[in-house]
């Protein structure tokens, strides 16, 4: 999972590129990255590290131009220790190309062979961007050669690019002198929407808080499938150039990765949110009598709308029980189970007050690992609660996924293969709660009905694009770096 944000302006964009990426940093904490054009000219800053770390102003000073991209990366696939791998990614030709790309592409080896023995290309990471770069790269190649490039040349090659590639990807793409490209891939599982600012800039983003956040009044999500080429002068071209279209947006994103205020393919992550702790509250109802729970508490940050319409509909009170230090980074992506343990308490610490003696439901967005749960359960112990109860808001996580989140192995799942009472008891809860798979969906659902099905592999086992089974997403998740394990 990352977050990538483009843009077309008449004024510098540096800055606005800056803050948009601000206001996506929780899709990625691990590196960061802008270009920006002045003519046809890229200039680029990238390194490891959180935006405000990566960017100084001198850096800042160096990024010239009204037309740019960034992205804040979270490493799935490829090198989480290499600067190499963080974007954007450029190559030369044709007219010279800035990408980044937010998902997962489920044939890298075959395209790497095809760009190598027929493109005559050559692959110098382990990142499936740089391989997507060069297929669109080729892919251009072949639709102007002797021509100067129009909208209908780049849809062209766009058309190409989806035909060779598999998985999950939302791209934005500079082409030097020319304008901005964004594309998303048939199913819509990455999410990506449009906006524009009273100036006549244009942005796309991940997310539409990216837009609202800078000035951008949003105007729609790009379609599943769809195109957009931005020219230099801001007007929006676009084409739907996939043979076979499908919405399915990944559930993740609405369960824990967007931030509440967000809204994508038009759905209010927030309201989903409630409407998870909706359904929530009646496996909870059939599990533990109500009379048993004294306080309903979050279990910061996500799952705070699902525990308040939980608490709500189970008549108990909502209480904050853990304080977040907002300066120590996500568990779920920190880079390594050790490091992922060691963190929880200096990320969270129980007010002491609010467990002494209570028998509490804690809330939670999902249970991954488990090794977080664990140590918050034991937290509230510590702080003198006399039972602890959890929930999760999302089903079971069973299953790797192989569309951009990381969950390498089906083995650091602590659902896998166990039943109820086994997670419990390696939780240390005295009961633990999930919601149902249909039941999630159906929450979700709610908010749009339009949207007949969604990316849910990680809870149901189910890839949507057709070309992964079982066996696969293990050799597919092979290639990420073994410190996310």
């Amino acid at each position: 999972m990352c977050g990538i944000v483009g843009i077309v302006s008449q004024q510098p964009v540096n800055q606005t590129l800056y803050d948009a990426l601000l206001l996506l940093q929780h899709r990625g904490q691990d590196a960061a990255g802008i270009v920006t054009q002045q003519g046809t000219k890229f200039f680029m800053h990238k390194a490891k590290g959180m935006v405000r770390d990566v960017f100084r102003t001198r850096n800042m000073r160096a990024l010239p131009g009204n037309v740019g991209l960034g992205q804040v990366r979270y490493p799935t696939a490829g090198n989480a220790d290499s600067e190499e791998e963080a974007q954007p990614f450029y190559v030369n030709a044709p007219f010279g190309l800035m990408l980044v790309h937010n998902g997962n592409l489920t044939n890298v080896d075959a395209l790497k062979e095809q760009l190598f023995n027929l493109d005559h290309r050559h692959i110098n990471t382990t990142s499936d961007t740089e391989v997507l770069i060069n297929v669109l790269a080729h892919e251009l190649e072949l639709t102007t050669r002797g021509l100067p490039l129009q909208p209908k040349d780049v849809f062209t090659a766009v058309r190409g690019v989806n035909r060779r590639i598999q998985g999950s990807y939302a791209v934005v793409a500079l082409i030097a002198g020319h304008g901005l490209l964004a594309f998303r891939d048939s199913f819509g599982i990455r999410p990506m929407c449009l906006g524009r600012a009273a100036d006549g800039s244009v942005m796309v983003a991940s997310e539409s808080v990216a837009l609202e956040g800078t000035g951008h009044l949003f105007e729609r999500n790009i379609a599943p499938g769809e195109a957009i080429f931005i020219d230099l002068q801001g007007a929006v071209h676009s084409a739907i150039c996939a043979e076979k279209t499908q919405l399915s947006p990944c559930i993740f994103e609405y369960v824990y990765l967007a931030r509440p205020d967000s809204e994508m393919d038009g759905i209010s992550v927030y309201q989903a949110r409630l409407n998870m702790g909706e359904t929530l509250a009646k496996r909870v109802i059939s599990t533990v009598p109500p009379d048993e729970i004294d306080a309903v508490i979050p279990i910061p940050e996500s799952s705070r709308p699902s525990a308040m319409q939980l608490a709500h509909l189970l008549g108990k009170p909502y209480r904050e029980g853990f304080v977040k230090n907002r300066y120590v980074g996500r568990t779920f992506i920190m880079p390594g189970q050790g490091e992922r343990k060691k963190s929880v308490r200096q990320k969270l610490n129980a007010i002491r007050s609010e467990f002494q003696g209570r028998r509490v439901l804690l809330v939670d967005d999902s249970i991954v690992r488990g090794t977080t749960s664990r140590e918050i359960v034991q937290m509230a112990r510590d702080a003198g609660a006399a039972k602890v109860y959890l929930a999760s808001a999302a089903p079971p996580v069973r299953y790797p996924n192989v569309y951009g989140i990381d969950m390498p192995t089906q083995t650091e799942l602590i659902a896998h293969g166990k039943t109820l009472e086994q997670i419990r008891a390696y939780i240390g809860c005295d009961a633990l709660i999930y919601q149902d798979v249909e039941g999630m969906k159906q929450a979700v659902r709610k908010c749009n009905p339009e949207i007949a099905n969604f990316e849910a592999s990680c809870f149901d086992g189910v890839y949507i694009t057709g070309d992964v089974g079982a066996g696969d997403a293990g050799r597919i998740n092979s290639g990420r770096n073994t410190q996310m394990d």
